[in-house]
C-alpha cells in the first residue's frame, strides 16, 4: 500500500523582464524608471485588468528598477502572483499587467510614441542657407531634433543633449550647430532626456530634483562633407599678405549696442534732445535716436508729474532735471526698443576693424541673449548671476505708477534691460574740473568770495532778465539733494580703487576698495598694445590668450564692486553732470569766462571749463583729454563688466574684443599720457607708476607746472 500526499502549492520564485523602446525606430530607452506593483487579484491571471481604471498605491509597491543600456529591466525573485508594471517617465504610457507563475518568467514591453528625427541643413560662412544635402568644408551644419509631441506640453519635460562638438544654437531651441572642418563622413548624435513624472506614486517615495537623472532615447544622423571646390583664377594674379582672419562671435552685437548707446548718451545728443523738447528744434537727431525721441518725451511727461522740488521759483530747473533723467534712463538701457543699431554704419565699423559681420547684428543678439525663465531674456553674464539665485522669484514690473518695487525678488527690468553706465565717466570729468568749475560759479552767485587775495570771478554778475539766472538759482537751491563729493569719492574707490585728492576729501576711510583694479586695467591696456603690433604684422598670427586672461582678471575685479550703490549712484551722477555741462554751455557764460574762440572743442561746454581752470590757476591740461578718458574708459569697461568672460576659454572672443575696441583703447592710452604724463604703450613700463592712482599723478604734474611758471 502506498501513501499519497496531496500536492502542495509551488512557491518557486519567478521573474518579469520589462523592455522599453521607441515604437517607430525600435531604439532602446535607457535609464527609464519602472515601478512594479502587486495586484489585488493575487491568484488571478490579470485578464480583467483595466489600465485606465487602475490606481497605484504606495503600499502595493513591490520594487523599482531602471532600464540598462539595452532598454531592459529585470525583476527577479518574485513570488507567484499578478503584477502591474508602470513606466514612470514622460511621455505618459499606460501600465501593463502580467501574471508570474512559479519558476517562470514574464515579458512586458513599453513602446513609446516618440519617433525622434533629425533635420540637417547647411549654411556657408556668410550665413547663407542653400538647398544642398551635402556639406562642404567650412560650412555650418545645423541639426534640428524633432519628435512626436514637440509642439505640445510634452516639450516642457523633454530636454535635448547633443554630443560634442555640437553646441546649442539657442537656449530654448532644439537646434544644434557645428562647423565642418574636414571632408568625409560626419555624425550627429543626441539624447532625448525624458523627465520623471511628478504625478506618480514613485515620485512621493523618491523626491525629484531638477537635475535628477532622466530616461534617454538616442537619435542620430549622418552626412557627408566634401572639399570646397576651388574656383579657377585667370589673368594677372597679385599676391599680398593680409591680417589674421577671425570668426564672428555673438558678443559683437552687445559691443555694438554699447558703442552706439554710449555715443547716444553724449552731450551733443543730450543738447539736441533738450532743444527738441523745449525749443522745437528737432534737427540733428537721426537713426534709432530719432525713434527713441518719442519714448524719452513720454518719459519726461510721466516724470514731470511725479518730480517736485521743496522750494519756490524753480520750475525751469525742475523741468530740466526731469528731462535729463528721462534722457539718461531711456538711453542707458542697451536692450531698449528700438535697438541701438545703425546697420550700414555698424557693418562699416566692423569692416574697418577686419571683423566678419556674418549675419545681421539683431539676429546675432537674439542668439547671444539667454532665457532665464518667466519669459525674461538677458545678457549671459546676468544669466549666470540669475542661476546663482534659483530660489528667488523674478518680480514683474508694476502697471500703476504709484506702485513701488517693494516685493521680495529680482527686479525684472534690472535683469531684462540693465542700465549700462560706468562711474568712471563721472570720475574723469570730476578730475577735469567740471564739478569744481560749477561750484565756483554757484559760490560767486551766492556772493561768497573765493579763497585768496583776488577773486577771479569778482565781475560775474548774471542779470535776472535771462533764463540762466533762474536756472542757477534752482541749481543752487537743489544742492542738498545732489551727491556730495565725499559720497562720490567713496564710490570711485569702491568700484575702481581710484579717488580724488584735495581738502574736501580728507580723512578718507573706505570699507572696501578695488586696490588691484588700476594695476590689472593698465596691464590689460599694455597687453593690447603688444597685440596690436602683432596683429598689424601680416607675417605673424597675433596671440590673444594674454588679452583673454587680462580681461578675465579685470572682469572679476569689476564684478566684486557691483554692489550697494552701484545700481543707482552712476546714473544719478550722470544726470547731475549732464545738467552742469548744459548750464556751462549756455551762451550767457561768454560774457564772464574769456574763452579761446579758435580752439575747436568737441562740445560747447568744454571751453568754459578750460577758461575757469586758467582763471583759477588750476591744471593747464585741457578738459578734452579728461573727456576722452571718460568716454573711452566707459565703453571699454562696460564691454568687460557685462561680458561673460569668466566662462570663456577660447581666445577668439578676446581677439575680436581687442580689434573691436582698438580706437577706444588707444584713445584712452593717449589721453592718459596727456593728462597724467604716464605712457601705457611703452614696452617695459614702470609698474609702481602704473599702480599709482591718477589723482596723485595729477597733483605731481600740477606741482611741476607751478615750479615752471
Amino acid at each position: 500500500m502506498t501513501n499519497k500526499h496531496p500536492a502542495g502549492r509551488d512557491h518557486r520564485p519567478g521573474s518579469i523582464q520589462v523592455t522599453v523602446h521607441d515604437k517607430a525606430s525600435g531604439g532602446a530607452v535607457v535609464n527609464a524608471a519602472i515601478a512594479l506593483y502587486r495586484s489585488a487579484d493575487g491568484d488571478g491571471d490579470g485578464a480583467n485588468f483595466d489600465p485606465h481604471q487602475w490606481d497605484a498605491r504606495l503600499d502595493a509597491l513591490a520594487d523599482t528598477r531602471f532600464t540598462d543600456g539595452r532598454g531592459h529591466a529585470v525583476f527577479a525573485d518574485l513570488a507567484p502572483g499578478v503584477y502591474i508594471a508602470s513606466y514612470e517617465n514622460y511621455p505618459h504610457t499606460p501600465p501593463q499587467c502580467a501574471p508570474v507563475h512559479a519558476g517562470c518568467g514574464a515579458l512586458l514591453c513599453f513602446e513609446l510614441e516618440l519617433d525622434p528625427k533629425v533635420d540637417l541643413s547647411f549654411e556657408d560662412a556668410d550665413g547663407q542657407a542653400g538647398n544642398r544635402r551635402v556639406a562642404q568644408v567650412g560650412d555650418r551644419a545645423l541639426a534640428q531634433v524633432g519628435y512626436f509631441g514637440d509642439q505640445t506640453e510634452l516639450r516642457h519635460h523633454v530636454r535635448i543633449a547633443a554630443a560634442a562638438p555640437w553646441t546649442p544654437l539657442r537656449a530654448d531651441d532644439n537646434t544644434f550647430v557645428h562647423t565642418v572642418r574636414r571632408p568625409g563622413l560626419h555624425r550627429f548624435e543626441a539624447q532625448l532626456m525624458l523627465a520623471r513624472r511628478r504625478d506618480s506614486v514613485l515620485a512621493a517615495l523618491i523626491p525629484l530634483e531638477d537635475d535628477a537623472p532622466r530616461a534617454m532615447a538616442g537619435v542620430a544622423a549622418d552626412f557627408e562633407a566634401e572639399e570646397r571646390v576651388p574656383h579657377p583664377v585667370a589673368g594677372k594674379i597679385d599676391v599680398s599678405l593680409t591680417r589674421t582672419e577671425t570668426e564672428p562671435t555673438e558678443d559683437l552685437a552687445l559691443w555694438t549696442l554699447i558703442r552706439n548707446s554710449t555715443d547716444a548718451m553724449c552731450f551733443t545728443h543730450y543738447l539736441h534732445f533738450i532743444d527738441s523738447l523745449f525749443c522745437c528744434d528737432g534737427t540733428g537727431v537721426r537713426g534709432f535716436e530719432a525713434e527713441r525721441f518719442g519714448k524719452k518725451a513720454e518719459g519726461f511727461k510721466h516724470l514731470k508729474q511725479r518730480r517736485a522740488l521743496p522750494f519756490t521759483d524753480s520750475e525751469a530747473y525742475r523741468v530740466l532735471k526731469t528731462a535729463t533723467e528721462a534722457f539718461v534712463m531711456v538711453n542707458c538701457g542697451v536692450l531698449s526698443r528700438p535697438l541701438g543699431f545703425h546697420p550700414g554704419e555698424d557693418r562699416a565699423y566692423l569692416e574697418r576693424r577686419d571683423l566678419p559681420g556674418g549675419r545681421d547684428l539683431e539676429s546675432l543678439l537674439h542668439d547671444y541673449l539667454e532665457n532665464v525663465g518667466d519669459g525674461v531674456v538677458t545678457l549671459p553674464y546676468l544669466a549666470i548671476i540669475r542661476r546663482k539665485l534659483p530660489d528667488i522669484p523674478i518680480t514683474l514690473a508694476r502697471e500703476r505708477e504709484h506702485d513701488a518695487d517693494l516685493c521680495f525678488g529680482i527686479l525684472q527690468n534690472k535683469l531684462a534691460n540693465p542700465c549700462l553706465l560706468e562711474l568712471i565717466w563721472s570720475y574723469w570729468h570730476e578730475e577735469g574740473m567740471l564739478m569744481q568749475s560749477m561750484n565756483a560759479i554757484t559760490q560767486r552767485f551766492q556772493n561768497v568770495r573765493a579763497p585768496g587775495m583776488s577773486d577771479a570771478l569778482a565781475n560775474t554778475e548774471i542779470d535776472a532778465l535771462r533764463p540762466l539766472n533762474n536756472l542757477i538759482w534752482g541749481y543752487t537751491q537743489d544742492e542738498q539733494h545732489r551727491l556730495t563729493v565725499v559720497r562720490r569719492n567713496y564710490e570711485y574707490d569702491h568700484l575702481y580703487g581710484m579717488r580724488l585728492d584735495g581738502k574736501a576729501v580728507q580723512h578718507f576711510r573706505p570699507a572696501d576698495s578695488r586696490s588691484k583694479f588700476l594695476e590689472a586695467f593698465h596691464h590689460l591696456l599694455r597687453l593690447c598694445t603688444v597685440f596690436y603690433r602683432q596683429d598689424d604684422d601680416t607675417t605673424v598670427k597675433a596671440d590673444a590668450f594674454p588679452v583673454l586672461n587680462a580681461l578675465k582678471e579685470v572682469h572679476l575685479i569689476l564684478s566684486q564692486g557691483a554692489h550697494n550703490q552701484f545700481g543707482d549712484l552712476p546714473s544719478t551722477a550722470r544726470i547731475e553732470m549732464l545738467m552742469q555741462q548744459w548750464l556751462l554751455a549756455r551762451p550767457e557764460f561768454r560774457e564772464f569766462l574769456p574763452t579761446r574762440i579758435m580752439v575747436a572743442y568737441p562740445e560747447p561746454w568744454m571751453d568754459r571749463v578750460d577758461a575757469m581752470k586758467k582763471l583759477q590757476n588750476w591744471t593747464d591740461t585741457s578738459i578734452v583729454h579728461f573727456r576722452n578718458l571718460a568716454m573711452f574708459g566707459e565703453q571699454v569697461l562696460l564691454a568687460i563688466r557685462y561680458g561673460a568672460w569668466s566662462d570663456v576659454y577660447e581666445p577668439t572672443p578676446a581677439f575680436n574684443w581687442a580689434r573691436f575696441w582698438r580706437p577706444q583703447v588707444q584713445g584712452y592710452i593717449h589721453a592718459y599720457r596727456a593728462a597724467t604724463g604716464l605712457d601705457l604703450s611703452v614696452g617695459a613700463g614702470d609698474t609702481v607708476a602704473e599702480a599709482t592712482i591718477p589723482s596723485v599723478l595729477l597733483r605731481q604734474r600740477l606741482i611741476e607746472q607751478a615750479r615752471s611758471a
